[in-house]
């Protein structure tokens, strides 16, 4: 049997095909594009969430609107737009739709890995397809789900084992699989691959039904001897900064998906207010509208929406400033927007939570019913947020303020 030997990619050339900031021109563009598809989800969503199918018609619309390639370079046949861009479209999906924003969220993820993870070439070879087949990309990655063995056998790999909540990969084009080396030369290696949807040996199990986020796509896949080859490979999981960037993005695109929860609750509360036309009957006021206690919680909500929005805002626009640095990041600087980061997940977290429950004290005991629909803010974003504990998140915060300390880098730091 011949081991195929991986070698540790050395980078030389720059890293990061990102550069500059988005125009304001530019940013407009995607936010009324991210509106449109907003809008096209907005009809049905109630429907589409009680189905629980694969969101294969939606995932359509993001191709269909360029949002698939909106972050892939335009030299490679892309749309050569901004991470601050596509984080505001996430965040204007999710206001309507947050299952669709998590899978736009990941799919970036997925394509950032590519380039986080791989060599100039292997960015180039990957996006360059991505953008000409407009894939949707799906992953195998759970970090506390290490249940994948990648095998060597000839030139190539067996991959065996099953990887829970898989976000994606059932609608995907291609999945990002993370899995480690399990025997020969490189035992231990922890790759990361690339894989076409229809590869023979793969099979999705649909098994997600959640609370909430239910068109996800966010169930286990099974492999079940996959044939992997060099070809499959993107490069080695590390801890280099660059490399590693793929954290701090996925937990800054929950801080935006957690607030475009927030908002699109606030939105249908304000609609489902303004629609009553009496008020308590020991209110002075005509309408609930009127009413100096709705008011009140109207203002509470919307201030706290404001603030994390501007939050997210200035860490969008840093984060492009970030990932530019390409093999020139630092570990203090990677460390210092990470620690951003997770202040914004905190708060996201908690605002979004609170907007989704208090919404119900302003909109009648008739809110509750579900012909309104106005659960599924609750239920979106109070099953995302146990993704990871927010309250690490906040001994993480509070590490750095006091000592100074750094999490180490891991899937979740």
């Amino acid at each position: 049997m011949t081991t195929p030997v991986i070698e540790k990619t050395v980078h030389t050339a720059p890293r990061s095909p990102w550069s500059g900031q988005a125009s304001r021109e530019e940013l407009a563009h995607w936010r009324q594009i991210a509106q449109g598809v907003a809008a096209a989800l907005s009809p049905d969503v109630l429907e589409r969430d009680r189905r629980n199918e694969d969101p294969h018609a939606e995932v359509e619309l993001l191709r269909n609107s360029g949002l698939i390639n909106l972050i892939i370079p335009r030299e490679w046949g892309g749309e050569g737009g901004h991470w601050e861009s596509a984080l505001h479209a996430v965040r204007i999906l999710s206001r309507v739709d947050a299952s669709i924003g998590q899978i736009l969220a990941y799919h970036y993820a997925n394509l950032g890995a590519v380039v986080f993870y791989g060599s100039r070439q292997v960015q180039e070879l990957w996006l360059r397809r991505s953008a000409l087949g407009r894939w949707s990309w799906g992953d195998s990655v759970n970090p506390v789900d290490p249940n994948l063995e990648l095998v060597p056998e000839g030139d190539g790999y067996r991959l065996t084992g099953v990887k829970h909540f898989s976000t994606g990969a059932s609608v995907g084009d291609a999945i990002l699989v993370n899995a480690v080396v399990s025997g020969g030369a490189e035992n231990g290696k922890f790759l990361a691959l690339a894989l076409e949807h229809d590869r023979e040996g793969i099979h999705f199990l649909g098994d997600w039904d959640a609370l909430g986020q239910r068109l996800s796509a966010s169930g286990s896949v099974k492999y079940d001897g996959v044939r992997v080859t060099s070809a499959d490979i993107i490069g080695e999981v590390g801890d280099e900064p660059f490399s590693t960037l793929v954290t701090p993005y996925i937990q800054l695109a929950f801080g935006n998906l957690y607030l475009g929860i927030a908002e699109g609750a606030l939105e249908r509360g304000r609609q489902i207010t303004l629609a009553r036309k009496n008020s308590w009957f020991l209110s002075p006021a005509e309408t609930y509208a009127q009413d100096p206690l709705t008011q009140r919680v109207y203002g509470e909500l919307s201030s706290r929406i404001a603030a994390v929005e501007a939050l997210a805002d200035k860490i969008g626009t840093e984060f492009d400033a970030v990932i530019a640095r390409g093999n020139e990041l630092t570990a203090e600087e990677r460390a210092r927007i990470a620690i951003s980061i997770a202040q914004l997940k905190v708060v996201s977290t908690e605002v979004g939570v609170e907007v989704a429950n208090r919404i119900f004290e302003v909109t009648g005991s008739s809110s509750a019913k579900s012909e309104t629909g106005l659960d599924i803010f609750w239920r979106n974003v109070r099953t995302h947020t146990l993704h990871d504990p927010v309250d690490y998140k906040k001994v993480e915060v509070g590490a750095n303020y006091l000592l100074g300390e750094v999490q180490p880098i891991s899937l979740y730091t």
